[in-house]
């Protein structure tokens, strides 16, 4: 008989982690960090400027506080700010997708797929970092590359920056809470503690110290950590376990390369991809887990770069991207689902052979 409790405690720290993530992000909105950032990047002078600055910022926000607060809390600030100034505001915009998904694959914090391998497989987070980072560099990289040169025409046909009429104080203490919190994380898995405790410190602090500035409600607070999308992960899991029961596991495990060589990483990368693609990615990171487990370390974090860039190929792969579609839906600018194609194409192949090589090299050069 299927027992539920086993995957409900397994998912417990996880996503009491995220909860955290969402509270710090929350306090971030309230100390106006996006707002900040949005009048930074429009105010900035020269287009390809602005366009790094937006670039840097989509990145930043998705390492620091998941690609959730990226899409979520950064993409309507960059949106507003561009129909303030009557510019174009896809080059940001799709900047800020793409990299909400590319550039979570630095650190566990920065995706609930990164988090889910990371946390159920005991990788530890410094490890993590340290084996992700050169199939994050070569990703970003491409990244730049692709869509410098896709929107080099609408970026270099925007008017200079005109000088600002609402400076927004800097908010150091968001700054500093966030870069400690970070710290925090990874300073505790080193010593082998439990990354939720920094991080949810942060968060209580930074919360507390925006109450002091505006009205405070428990019901606010709430809402910040998504609670129907956490339920909708542990039914998503609880789902899942029981198809594995079922033989769904089984069948996955004999289309899953063995070893670690170059080729059998790649393999299990695209697999993983593939399946984002079908299911969204984290359905496939909850089936992919207990598949992938057996073969260890290297085929999990090989599953991560597909689970974590492949969604840019499709506008349903990531809910990121569903929820990006629906702030550009908002914001009365469409899906532009043919663009998100076109994007996909042209960057998802390349970062997938490349950043699955770059993480091969640092498994070898690690050891």
């Amino acid at each position: 008989m299927f027992d539920p409790w086993p995957t409900l405690a397994e998912l417990a720290p996880t996503l009491g982690f995220l909860a955290a993530l969402l509270l710090l992000a929350e306090g971030c909105r309230r100390e106006r960090l996006f707002d900040w950032l949005g009048e930074r990047i429009a105010s900035a002078p020269g287009a390809r400027r602005r366009f790094a600055r937006a670039f840097a910022a989509a990145a930043a926000i998705t390492i620091a506080l998941s690609l959730d607060a990226t899409v979520l809390l950064l993409v309507p600030m960059l949106l507003a700010a561009a129909a303030r100034r009557r510019r174009d505001p896809l080059p940001a915009a799709f900047a800020s997708l793409h990299l909400a998904n590319s550039a979570s694959l630095l650190l566990p914090v920065s995706n609930l797929t990164g988090l889910l391998v990371a946390t159920q497989a005991e990788i530890p987070f410094t490890r993590f970092a340290m084996l992700m980072a050169a199939p994050w560099a070569v990703a970003v990289a491409i990244e730049w590359l692709v869509l410098r040169r896709r929107f080099a025409r609408p970026i270099d046909a925007e008017p200079d920056a005109a000088p600002s009429s609402d400076a927004i104080p800097t908010p150091r203490a968001a700054i500093a809470i966030v870069a400690l919190s970070l710290a925090g994380v990874l300073a505790a898995s080193a010593i082998g503690l439990a990354p939720l405790w920094p991080v949810l410190a942060g968060a209580l602090v930074l919360v507390a110290f925006a109450a002091t500035s505006e009205g405070l409600r428990a019901s606010g607070l709430v809402l910040a950590v998504k609670p129907l999308f956490l339920i909708a992960v542990v039914a998503l899991a609880l789902l899942v376990e029981w198809l594995g029961e079922l033989g769904l596991s089984e069948a996955l495990a004999g289309l899953v390369p063995a070893g670690d060589s170059p080729a059998a990483l790649l393999a299990t990368c695209l697999l993983a991809a593939l399946l984002a693609n079908l299911v969204n990615n984290i359905p496939a990171t909850l089936i992919l887990i207990p598949v992938l487990a057996p073969a260890g370390e290297p085929a999990l974090l090989a599953a991560l770069i597909g689970l974590g860039v492949g969604p840019n190929l499709t506008p349903w792969g990531s809910l990121a991207t569903l929820l990006w579609r629906s702030e550009m839906r908002r914001a009365g600018l469409g899906t532009n689902d043919r663009l998100i194609f076109e994007l996909g194409i042209a960057t998802v192949p390349a970062i997938l052979v490349a950043s699955t090589l770059a993480l091969w090299l640092a498994l070898e050069l690690a050891g």
